[in-house]
């Protein structure tokens, strides 16, 4: 369910969001929305701890090697 709120921006950053509407061709409300659930998510705490693997490879990897062998975990947990 949305409910209703009146928030107070800075000038320069309602302009950008302005902008971007008109450019995405969607609602300045939809923007904010998303703004305020990301913000929301980021005060979000946990009780349990997440179920992330640890890699020790013994060297430093690029990024794209990291994302390789993240994918490859996803697919050897979904098999």
């Amino acid at each position: 369910m949305l409910k209703k709120t009146t928030v107070m921006v800075d000038e320069e950053d309602l302009a950008l969001i302005k902008a971007a509407a008109l450019r995405e061709g969607r609602p300045e409300s939809e923007i904010f929305r998303e703004a305020f659930h990301i913000a929301a998510l980021r005060t979000k705490r946990w009780d349990t701890e997440w179920d992330i693997p640890k890699i020790n490879s013994g060297r430093s990897r690029t990024s794209e090697e990291m994302r390789q062998v993240v994918h490859e975990e996803i697919v050897r947990r979904n098999s």
